[in-house]
């Protein structure tokens, strides 16, 4: 992803060139550098120390396409009112380096004038490769255009940058590769945007560290192609944050229609999002996005990382495959808190909090594209649809259904405790195919109307235990010699519990205690309590008027008044 060169920032004075900027005479020690009025032209290949001060001019890189040039800025300053300050014409590569302790600004605030083909439209615009990297910093400041612009591939591996843009604040067509530095990002448009319409391999963002401020009326990161985060400390705030979301309106029990929803002249705001595969492996996250937080139209894998997210809509959000093996995911705010056709967890510690589903797993999409709106999913009842919780500690808030899956359900370790809806029309455990249980330890509480148990083809002992009237307080399991099974305290009331350990088995005897009140559970079978929503316990039969059958609009419903 970088060479050895994209990392060096050292440099000897007496081997470089030098440009000395000042309006209407600059000069340089190198003939071959043509200087007219404020425009400064490099051809040659070659290393050059840049410093002074254009109050409207440029620096145009016009070499050969074989030739690497690189700039050292020391104390630059550029104003353009019509172009690019930093115009990369022609060449191999450019690296600019920011010599040590040095304030380099840059700024175009009139407009940006096409260059015969070339839609100039950036502070630094570069149509071959270009490399940033040192130890000093860099203000760019435009508000008719982006902040850097590569036409190939952008990369950054070390330095501090300060940009303010209205439109997208980094930019490389073909990738955006950052190794580290800092950033303060602040977009009418993308923070970090790399799109490429004739190449889907290309159009990748990949982070191997840095700290990140991002503050965008768009996406903060968005890649067309696959977005890959090893390690960085990452701040984003889209579209206005959580606060500044649509709230969503859902008819009585359907399903919402995305396409009827998206308004085109509204921009994606989501936080992290890729049109490819999102894998984090590492890193430190705040996340505030009007949008969904982690968008992938494909695959996310999480393997470790520490994300706190407060969205208006999704948490984090898979059109196909989500997995997490490891981490630390604190949703404190969502509509929906994980969401993906097939989650998978395997690991880590998960705290989800949402106004709807709290897991949702359905198949559909949504719109990724800047500009392409902030749409609901379109999502249905789908046998491919699963959550499969192999270990890692989960822990839900939902308003709508806490586990919802419109296929199967399957759960064989972790710890899972689900404080459920308050109203009948949702459950605490939603699924349309099989839910099993043949390991792990699950809580989840709810209201009786569609609650549902584990079905007979779990292989561990599962308790669907309902109550006259509402009740608060801790839920315990104790076995027949008084031993605490397992103990947890929801947040809401409830009428309603599910729950199974690995010692609930079959022919024993076993102490609930929901609040004040206890009840004994003889277990004549591996499951005990019949699902009481209107259909079998493995089923997909009809629920209420528009609930769990066939929705109105020809969907699945995915909850009584709720979307799947």
């Amino acid at each position: 992803m970088f060479t050895a060169r994209d990392k060096e920032i050292g440099y000897d004075e007496s081997e470089c060139e030098t440009i000395t900027l000042s309006d209407n005479a600059s000069t340089s020690s190198l003939k071959s550098v043509k200087i007219d009025g404020n425009t400064i032209t490099v051809s040659e290949q070659g290393t050059y120390i840049v410093s002074g001060t254009l109050s409207d001019g440029q620096i145009i890189i016009d070499g050969d396409k074989n030739e690497k040039i690189r700039l050292i800025l020391d104390g630059v300053t550029i104003n353009s009112n019509t172009g690019a300050p930093i115009y990369v014409k022609q060449t191999d590569k450019l690296f600019i380096t920011l010599a040590e302790s040095s304030k380099n600004v840059l700024t175009n605030n009139k407009k940006f004038t096409a260059d015969g083909d070339n839609n100039v439209d950036a502070v630094i615009f570069s149509k071959d490769d270009i490399t940033l990297n040192g130890n000093g910093s860099l203000e760019i400041t435009t508000n008719c255009g982006h902040g850097i612009v590569s036409k190939d591939d952008l990369k950054i591996t070390s330095g501090t940058y300060s940009i303010t843009s209205s439109s997208h604040a980094l930019d490389g067509k073909d990738s955006v590769r950052i190794a580290s530095g800092t950033f303060t990002l602040n977009s009418d448009k993308d923070g970090i945007h790399s799109e490429n319409a004739d190449d889907t391999s290309l159009g990748f963002i990949y982070i191997a560290g840095g700290t990140f401020r991002i503050t965008s009326d768009g996406d903060g990161m968005d890649a067309s192609a696959h977005l890959t985060i090893l390690d960085c400390n990452a701040t984003i705030k889209s579209g206005g944050g959580a606060s500044n979301a649509e709230k969503k309106q859902e008819e009585f029990g359907r399903m919402e229609d995305a396409s009827s929803s998206t308004d085109s002249d509204t921009a994606s705001a989501k936080g992290i999002k890729a049109g490819g595969n999102l894998t984090i492996s590492g890193g430190t996250f705040s996340l505030d996005c009007a949008d969904d937080a982690v968008h992938s139209n494909a695959d996310i894998s999480i393997s470790n990382g520490n994300l706190t997210i407060a969205t208006g809509d999704d948490g984090i959000h898979a059109n196909s495959s989500l997995k997490i093996s490891g981490g630390i995911i604190n949703v404190t705010e969502s509509y929906e808190g994980i969401e993906g056709l097939e989650i998978t967890v395997s690991g880590g510690t998960i705290s989800v909090v949402s106004s709807d589903d709290g897991f949702n797993a359905a198949g559909g999409n949504d719109s990724s594209g800047y500009g392409g709106g902030m749409p609901q999913d379109n999502f249905s009842a789908d046998s491919d649809a699963k959550i499969t919780i192999l270990g890692g500690k989960i822990t839900v808030d939902a308003k709508g259904d806490g586990l919802d899956s419109n296929g199967s359900l399957c759960v064989s370790g972790g710890e899972t405790f689900v404080t459920g809806p308050s109203d009948n029309g949702n459950g605490a455990l939603d699924y349309n195919g099989d839910a099993q249980i043949t390991g792990g330890t699950i809580v989840a509480v709810g209201m009786s109307g569609m609650a549902q148990n584990f079905g007979s083809s779990s292989t561990q002992g599962s308790i669907l235990s309902n109550t006259a009237t509402n009740t608060s307080g801790e839920v315990v399991l104790k076995d027949s010699n008084g031993n605490v099974l397992v103990s947890f305290t929801p947040t809401r009331e409830y009428n309603s519990v599910v729950v199974s350990t690995p010692d609930v088995k079959k022919g024993s005897t076993y102490t609930l205690t929901t609040g004040d009140s206890s009840t004994t559970i003889e277990m004549s079978d591996i499951i005990y309590g019949e699902s009481t929503q209107g259909r079998a316990p493995n089923g997909g039969g009809q629920g209420g008027p528009n609930g769990r059958g066939q929705a109105p609009n020809g969907n699945m419903g995915g909850g009584f008044g709720n979307r799947p």
